[in-house]
């Protein structure tokens, strides 16, 4: 007889100002511009251009956007993600945490709430809820998940939930929240993911020779796609619209969220929103697969600054189609991922 192996849960987001106070927010940015696999510089120019820089500046305009989106149960990302918990909590019968990578509530106190109230737990399964790869998102989790491990006496083991860009319930959850909108609005769907550095993709090539540096290198097998952010990014915008049998033609992929003067991946939403009207396309429908929970990023940027921006170039229509967030197919997803 197969021993069951007694688990725990730990759902791991993004986090997130512990309020809208320009303090908190500029708490939050620091801790966030501060890792050092989102800001890839050496220390003492990132802790100038950070602190320097960056959050003094910053931290006033972000406060004001995050009030934009505020609710009296506080951040978005934060009260989606513990819905998500409950959600979960009503499909599988194991003990569930949530914890963020920057701010509150942390990696530490997940582990903590899970060894004292469940003594005999053997193993906790950790989902990063990052479809895709990259070294600012799904790697920086990973690396702190283990961390904080390390540094705690646990007596159970800690397994990771790998990226689940293709994964065919990630892919059929997504779909299925997309279809409505494209059943009651017709127009062109916009695939808008986070952006990140063009350096970041070569950092992450672990053949070194490969993306960005071979021709449609997206597209070419390589070893270098398991973690290849960009790669996934295409990869997963196929698979959904084969899903909703979407025509070549009525769907594209742009990055959104630059931040700074480097070169990072194109094309980029703002531009897109600029160009698509003058190129016939004036009915637009806009996702952004890159995230599973509602935050800064899909509700103030991308529901209300695209839109104008859109709408002021000459579009017609706009549609924001929000992330999963607690949708029973996505609550069914993350229970079949977190069993593989």
């Amino acid at each position: 007889m197969t021993k069951v192996t007694k688990r725990g849960i730990i759902l791991m987001n993004l986090g997130s100002p512990d309020s809208t106070s320009v303090q908190d927010v500029k708490k939050y940015l620091d801790e966030f511009l501060m890792d050092e696999r989102v800001i890839d510089s050496p220390y003492l120019w990132r802790s100038i251009l950070v602190k320097g820089i960056i959050t003094p500046f910053r931290s006033s305009k972000s406060a004001e956007a995050y009030r934009t989106i505020w609710t009296k149960e506080g951040s978005p990302l934060v009260h989606i993600t513990r819905q998500l918990k409950d959600a979960l909590g009503k499909v599988i019968d194991e003990p569930i945490e949530i914890a963020m990578r920057y701010r509150l509530p942390d990696m530490k106190t997940a582990y903590d709430n899970l060894a004292a109230k469940h003594p005999d737990l053997e193993e906790v399964v950790l989902l990063p809820l990052y479809p895709h790869y990259a070294m600012s998102s799904y790697e920086t989790a990973v690396v702190h998940a283990e961390e904080v491990f390390n540094k705690g006496k646990y007596s159970f083991k800690i397994r990771f939930v790998p990226p689940f860009y293709n994964h065919p319930a990630f892919i059929d959850a997504l779909a299925s929240s997309i279809k409505p909108y494209m059943d009651s609005n017709k127009g062109h769907l916009l695939f808008s993911y986070h952006s990140i550095p063009e350096r970041h993709i070569h950092k992450s090539d672990t053949t070194g020779n490969h993306c960005l540096k071979v021709g449609n290198c997206c597209s070419v097998n390589s070893p270098a796609h398991a973690t290849c952010y960009r790669h996934q990014c295409y990869v997963t915008t196929e698979l959904v619209a084969a899903k909703l049998q979407l025509p070549k033609g009525s769907y594209s992929v742009s990055f959104q969220s630059k931040l700074g003067r480097s070169a990072w991946l194109t094309p980029a939403t703002t531009a897109r929103m600029g160009e698509l009207p003058n190129e016939g396309i004036k009915d637009l429908l806009v996702v952004c697969p890159s995230f599973v929970s509602d935050c800064l990023e899909t509700l103030e940027e991308v529901a209300i600054r695209e839109k104008e921006n859109f709408m002021a170039a000459g579009g017609s229509t706009y549609t924001f189609i929000p992330c999963m967030n607690t949708q029973p197919k996505w609550v069914e997803a993350v229970a079949l991922m977190v069993n593989c």
